[in-house]
């Protein structure tokens, strides 16, 4: 479908689509797609949307509601999971905030939790219990 039918079933403007497009919140044209063989791109060089790519940017502004961000949050939240220095550095920043805890505060929980698990087995400490498997 082309951008004006895409926008109307996704209940926003063409505008609104292209500025989504421009942020990275809408996938990649393909010429043809590798596994259907259909076109997504029509011979006038306009974006054809599948029912995927319509479903996927539907999927996005359900994310933007839920979690009452703009896209360029989102766009910027996929940038951090996508790149690793970015991701590192907004990581630093929420430990730096006091939001995330620090590399020392996430060993300091890993060596009480061996030394619970240890007192547990030597008898002084009653074992502690068991973390349920989910789907058991």
């Amino acid at each position: 479908m082309r951008i004006t039918e895409a926008a109307r079933v996704l209940g926003m403007s063409a505008r609104m689509l292209r500025y989504r497009e421009r942020l990275g919140l809408v996938p990649r044209v393909r010429t043809t797609s590798r596994w259907s063989g259909r076109l997504v791109e029509d011979p006038s060089g306009h974006r054809r949307y599948s029912e995927e790519d319509v479903a996927t940017i539907a999927f996005a502004t359900e994310l933007e509601e839920r979690y009452d961000v703009s896209p360029v949050a989102l766009a910027f939240a996929l940038r951090a999971f996508a790149e690793p220095a970015v991701g590192a550095a907004v990581r630093d920043l929420g430990e730096r905030l006091g939001r995330l805890p620090s590399p020392a505060a996430r060993a300091s929980e890993i060596d009480k939790e061996r030394a619970l698990r240890w007192l547990g087995r030597s008898g002084v400490l009653p074992p502690p219990p068991r973390r349920r498997q989910s789907g058991t």
